[in-house]
């Protein structure tokens, strides 16, 4: 009997990893859309046998309290479509109006879920995934490079926490911060013209270094300064 248990679940495992390497793959970690064009675009593909149903949206901008702001001003075609095993289509995003800084980037959320086909029998479950990845705006007026953004952060203790201020026009994500090698977890990402604070265990001073998210999703060098 407990041969068969140990069988029964080893097949049931086998079964979930093959579930968590099929699904839709999307092209990339965030989208910029350069403001100078009339559209952005992103390729999504299906390396499975299974179609799927493709629905895409993109929400609306942060507020300063990291809640959801107006209704986006951008459009997202095809919104809805499927797609067939071993095939691969393209998201094109389009700016509908809306008044936008021209100064400085602006943040989104790009959404696309996918559901997959199945057969209408009793006592299925379906489910549906939902990607979620950033879609920056960058005015054409913003002709720095984020990799040049980067370098103009400045460092300081605030209080028991760490403050980042961002002069730049980018928003910058951080893959890591830390000091005398410690991370500092909660670092996640700061506006552009603006300042954010993290919370950290100690500050005894000591060497700072931090890596940023580039534009493809990849990660910078690391850059270092003094506290």
């Amino acid at each position: 009997m407990n041969k068969w248990r140990v069988t029964a679940v080893a097949a049931l495992l086998m079964t979930f990893a093959s579930a968590a390497q099929a699904g839709i793959v999307v092209g990339g970690t965030r989208l910029i859309y350069d403001g100078g064009k009339k559209e952005a675009s992103i390729n999504i593909s299906n390396p499975d046998h299974t179609p799927y149903l493709i629905q895409s949206w993109v929400d609306g901008a942060l507020t300063e309290t990291g809640g959801q702001g107006e209704k986006a001003p951008f459009i997202v075609t095809p919104p809805l479509f499927r797609l067939d095993g071993n095939q691969q289509n393209i998201l094109r995003v389009v700016r509908a109006g809306g008044n936008l800084p021209e100064n400085k980037e602006s943040l989104y959320w790009l959404n696309i879920k996918s559901i997959p086909s199945a057969e209408k029998k009793e006592n299925t479950l379906q489910i549906a995934v939902k990607t979620r990845i950033k879609l920056i705006y960058r005015p054409a007026a913003v002709k720095d490079s984020l990799e040049d953004a980067a370098k103009t952060l400045t460092w300081k203790r605030a209080g028991n926490g760490l403050q980042v201020t961002n002069p730049s026009a980018h928003y910058i994500t951080f893959f890591n911060v830390k000091i005398n090698g410690t991370a500092v977890k909660e670092a996640t990402m700061v506006a552009p013209q603006s300042s954010a604070t993290f919370a950290v265990p100690a500050l005894n001073g000591g060497a700072l270094s931090w890596q940023f998210i580039n534009d493809y999703g990849g990660t910078s060098k690391p850059l270092v300064a003094t506290l």
